[in-house]
């Protein structure tokens, strides 16, 4: 074999491996990209749609940030209200999601500051609904296991989830938030800097500090 064929074989490799990435890039979009179509169309059945498979989460969300069941019902009618205004602007930089939490983040932030405005107390409370997914719940999947046969076990499980809901109850709001995105609702990194409107390295501090927080207020529990 001369030096020349492998070099005509490597190019009609790279040629056929550019032809595969055009028509890859030649596909249309994805089911999503066309669902986000429809909501910034407007179309009141995709955000029927929207409403209908997110209030679960939004609304596990609010409750865990928030201690009244009923004011996380209204944050959640507030948040979809909000998504509703602005989704026409959305570029997609995030799935709707994180869109979406980020949105309720911020819902739930500004009845807090609603409250110290009027002197009230807002203790937060994370003891909510889990989320309809279930397995978007890492943190409160290894606290209780449900088919545990012995009962004992349920209940020690029940009682150091209480004490963890508690110990969660008094971070700081920045630590709090970033606790239960990302060990409780299990985001991503990059999704609970995108919900949180911050970088990725201020989630991990933030993480940090309230990991840190929270096994020093549970120490002998777990």
């Amino acid at each position: 074999m001369s030096l020349v064929e492998p070099v005509a074989l490597q190019g009609q490799l790279d040629v056929e491996a550019a032809a595969a990435a055009s028509h890859g890039e030649a596909r249309g979009p994805s089911a999503e990209e066309l669902f986000l179509d429809r909501l910034r169309a407007g179309e009141a059945a995709a955000f029927d749609r929207l409403v209908t498979e997110r209030t679960p989460d939004v609304y596990a969300l609010l409750c865990r940030l928030t201690d009244d069941p009923e004011e996380a019902r209204d944050l959640t009618q507030e948040t979809f209200l909000q998504a509703f205004r602005s989704v026409a602007h959305f570029r997609g930089e995030a799935d709707l999601r994180t869109w979406l939490y980020r949105i309720a983040v911020n819902q739930a932030r500004n009845r807090w500051r609603w409250w110290r405005r009027r002197r009230r107390d807002s203790t937060v409370s994370l003891d909510a609904p889990a989320a309809s997914n279930g397995d978007e719940r890492p943190l409160a999947a290894r606290l209780r296991d449900a088919r545990a046969p012995d009962p004992e076990q349920r209940a020690l499980a029940s009682e150091r989830e209480r004490a963890l809901l508690a110990a969660l109850g008094k971070l700081a709001q920045p630590y709090r938030e970033a606790v239960v995105l990302r060990d409780v609702e299990g985001l991503s990194y990059e999704e609970v800097a995108a919900a949180l409107e911050i970088n990725v390295g201020t989630v991990k501090s933030r993480l940090s500090r309230g990991r840190l927080e929270l096994r020093r207020r549970l120490e002998g529990i777990f």
